[in-house]
């Protein structure tokens, strides 16, 4: 009986420590829960906005305002590559076949219009030197003749067949040497040192214009077909810019414009430009127009074809949106303003301004202020922290840094 009822009380006590246990876990449960809701509030309530009271405003300076509309110098971003008219660029090409005999340059090299390149060996050049020469001892004969029979043609003692016949072969036979004449020209021998009984086995090869020795794309000894390029020559001293202008700025491009460039790739050098003509026709499905900027190189910097460069287009003053410089801060490479977050929106506590980051683009600044265009689209009521930014992105980053 005594082993019973003790039986009983050790079981009542057991089940009294599990009840105690599990209202335990069940207050730490709902006390854990409370807690997470509260850091979860916490945390909104800092990635919402900041928010101060008027008197925290005055004690740092922030200052709200409209933004506003200023007359700035706007400029027009455009990326593009440096290059050289058509006529100052030339491909070096032979007209007849041949082995290259001699190279005399190098690439780099600085040339003048009609300077001595190459030189190339062409047996066929042979043949048509002696078809020239026999060309010319034949005309002598048929010269001859011709004066003959219009002399009787004049005197009345000959035939109009025989005059008619010698007139045609005589105009033939010129006609025959002033293509040989020609063909020998544009190999670049000259017909005189051939009339004297020089025949040559070689041509030159001439720079078409001056300016430097680009790649040169054959060696000595190598057989080249008719109309090979074997180097190309650049004259850089006409050398502009090509840029490319969307759609949307096209309508304030015009001629005669002020641009500076900012050599991409060269330490960001700084040249000056005009431009001096547009496409009218968009490139590819870009929907950009390529415009053409003459570079201002009086420094006499070395500028390649195939440089990229970053251009700002002077477009003259516009009415544009802008806010005092101190009104932007940068932040990961990007740049924000403050925006005042309208009473209606605000779930805040009541007399306190709250403000949202809105990330925005900069343009030109001039007398103080800063052109900007918001990635997303404000209402023309909206205020702004036109002074204090920086106190507000401070304490921006250091309660992220709480969270």
């Amino acid at each position: 009986m005594y082993i019973q009822k003790y039986k009983i009380l050790t079981a009542a006590l057991l089940m009294v420590v599990m009840l105690a246990s599990c209202s335990d876990d069940s207050g730490k449960k709902e006390t854990g829960t409370k807690e997470s809701a509260g850091s979860t509030e916490a945390k909104k309530e800092k990635t919402d906005g900041l928010e101060l009271t008027p008197e925290q405003m005055q004690t740092v300076g922030i200052v709200t305002g409209p933004i506003a509309q200023k007359n700035l110098d706007s400029v027009i971003k455009a990326n593009g590559q440096l290059a050289v008219p058509p006529q100052n660029k030339a491909d070096v090409s032979i007209l007849s076949g041949g082995i290259i005999n001699h190279i005399s340059v190098i690439e780099g090299q600085q040339v003048k219009r009609g300077q001595l390149l190459a030189t190339i060996k062409n047996q066929e050049l042979i043949k048509i030197q002696q078809d020239y020469l026999a060309a010319k001892n034949n005309f002598t004969y048929v010269q001859a003749e011709y004066n003959r029979q219009k002399q009787l043609q004049e005197a009345g003692a000959g035939t109009g067949k025989s005059f008619q016949s010698s007139e045609a072969t005589y105009n033939a036979e010129r006609s025959r040497i002033t293509a040989y004449e020609s063909q020998l020209s544009q190999l670049g021998i000259s017909t005189g040192r051939i009339a004297n009984g020089s025949i040559i086995s070689q041509f030159p090869v001439l720079s078409p214009i001056g300016g430097t020795v680009g790649q040169i794309t054959a060696n000595t000894g190598a057989f080249v077909q008719p109309g090979t390029s074997i180097m190309e020559v650049v004259d850089n001293s006409k050398i502009h810019c090509d840029l490319t202008v969307f759609e949307k700025d096209l309508m304030h491009v015009k001629m005669g414009q002020k641009v500076s460039f900012q050599l991409t790739n060269q330490n960001n050098q700084l040249i000056t430009g005009t431009i001096n003509g547009i496409n009218k026709s968009f490139e590819n499905e870009s929907k950009g127009v390529t415009v053409h900027a003459v570079i201002n190189n009086k420094e006499q910097k070395n500028l390649i074809p195939g440089m990229y460069v970053t251009a700002l287009i002077s477009t003259g003053s516009r009415l544009t949106a802008a806010v005092p410089v101190d009104a932007v801060v940068r932040s990961e490479g990007k740049q924000f303003i403050f925006v005042v977050v309208p009473e209606e929106q605000k779930n805040g506590k009541e007399n306190t301004v709250k403000f949202k980051k809105a990330e925005v683009t900069i343009g030109v600044t001039e007398l103080g202020f800063v052109q900007i265009r918001p990635i997303v689209l404000l209402p023309l009521s909206a205020k702004i922290a036109l002074k204090g930014a920086f106190y507000l992105q401070s304490k921006a980053a250091g309660g992220a840094e709480e969270e």
